[in-house]
């Protein structure tokens, strides 16, 4: 079990643990627990009832969050030259095909999601094994190989995110910054819970979503009473 601090224990008095709290109430609670110098990320994990061993459990999907992250995301695109101005009037950061495959090869990534298209990423291939430990490689349930190449670029920028579970059954995600409104935090939540809810695997019986504790990066956890959830 990892150690806390002082300032962590004193904070984490605020959270009463034999209660469970709406989601307005565990926003405003989360905003009042981060001490960090700069504003910490709002995260939301969540326990599914989903067993990650079985193909007909898997939960994988995104969602473009109402208010963003508050986080700057960089784009890099694989394009084919023709769509190369495209990509970039979609406001992508870099955009190009054997230049950027090269860039990848020598380590220098400077970009926080690559999308392609489908007749691209085949040649993607070359730099998987960079890709992959990195959670970058672009995938069609990821969102990040599509047809729609500018939408999905505008799409990311406006606060896109991606939910998956992990081995354990669990789905961690980032809706927000301590600074943001309460609100916003709020309908962030929601529009993540719903896309959850809209991608419950056939596979799964009874309940999906079994448990949701929100926190602030580093922080103590705040329980959410899933039954509040729109």
């Amino acid at each position: 079990m990892p150690k806390h601090g002082k300032k962590y224990k004193e904070v984490a008095q605020l959270v009463d643990r034999t209660k469970k709290y709406s989601v307005e109430e565990a926003m405003e609670l989360v905003k009042k627990l981060s001490y960090s110098k700069f504003p910490g990320s709002v995260e939301v994990h969540i326990k599914t009832g989903a067993d990650p061993r079985y193909q007909d459990q898997q939960i994988r999907g995104t969602v473009v969050l109402p208010h963003g992250t508050g986080k700057v995301v960089r784009v890099a695109a694989f394009v084919s030259d023709d769509k190369i101005e495209e990509a970039k009037k979609a406001r992508a950061d870099i955009a190009g095909n054997q230049d950027l495959l090269a860039k990848i090869e020598k380590g220098e990534i400077d970009f926080d999601v690559l999308v392609t298209t489908p007749d691209m990423i085949r040649e993607l291939a070359k730099v998987a094994k960079i890709l992959w430990p990195k959670w970058l490689m672009p995938s069609p349930k990821a969102g990040t190989v599509t047809p729609n190449i500018a939408a999905t670029i505008q799409e990311i920028k406006k606060g896109r995110v991606e939910f998956k579970l992990d081995k354990t059954g669990n789905i961690h995600v980032s809706i927000g910054k301590v600074d943001f409104d309460t609100n916003k935090l709020v309908e962030n939540f929601n529009a993540l819970l719903q896309a959850i809810e809209d991608a419950r695997p056939s596979g799964v019986k009874g309940k999906l979503i079994r448990k949701v504790v929100v926190a602030p990066t580093m922080w103590p956890g705040v329980p959410v009473e899933v039954q509040t959830l729109k």
